[in-house]
């Protein structure tokens, strides 16, 4: 019998990305359900009951939630194709270190660069994004993936954020390129990748997608 796998997600989630990523890397037949975040359907209320957000990965009727951990759960489950994580405990713990700063860091100052007019806490973010970046380009050193020569744990969880430079750039003032040459210089490596291209939207989406949300919340 057959593996039933569904994702349900929002096409512009960083967090969803990171699992259809680990999909496609692995091959995996999955049925894809895009949700209205301002209806959410009986399903993910479901599958979720806790924290009622997407992604939620449903293997065999049972739920996965949390972009990291279903990333993990997928690796684990399919583990005879394109491994993700290291085998080597501390090469492991150190994945997930990274993968945990990426989400603290990265994503936390990137949030507070797009959803705020407040001057004084766009400056502290971009100071603390750039700081990120700068501190993952000297992680990455002369590899070509934070995975090494593939793809691996910690680059499926980072490159989804690119999808939202644009953003990032132009409501934090910002030029990634300038600050960070390696860093853009990876991601642009990694978007080469199929399983990322076909699973991630273009930045000019994205883009519109902010402005939108901008303009319904009011940020000028």
């Amino acid at each position: 019998m057959a593996d039933e796998v569904i994702l349900l997600d929002y096409w512009p989630s960083p967090f969803g990305m990171r699992v259809r990523i680990a999909l496609a890397q692995k091959g995996i037949k999955h049925e894809y359900r895009d949700e209205d975040l301002s209806n959410k359907s009986p399903l993910l209320l479901q599958m979720n009951p806790i924290h009622k957000q997407i992604p939620v990965l449903i293997h065999n009727s049972k739920s996965i939630c949390e972009s990291l951990i279903a990333v993990q759960y997928i690796d684990d489950v399919w583990n005879n194709k394109s491994p993700l994580l290291p085998s080597d405990p501390y090469q492991r713990s150190q994945a997930n270190f990274w993968a945990d700063f990426v989400d603290k860091k990265v994503y936390e100052n990137g949030r507070n660069l797009l959803w705020t007019n407040k001057g004084e806490v766009i400056e502290a973010a971009k100071k603390e994004f750039i700081e990120a970046l700068k501190v993952l380009e000297k992680e990455l050193g002369n590899k070509s993936y934070f995975g090494g020569e593939k793809l691996g744990y910690v680059d499926v969880a980072l490159i989804p954020f690119y999808t939202w430079f644009k953003g990032y750039e132009t409501f934090g003032s910002l030029n990634i390129e300038k600050e960070c040459p390696k860093f853009v210089g990876w991601a642009k490596r990694c978007v080469k990748n199929e399983s990322v291209y076909k699973s991630i939207p273009d930045q000019d989406k994205v883009y519109q997608f902010i402005v939108e949300v901008r303009k319904k919340m009011g940020i000028e």
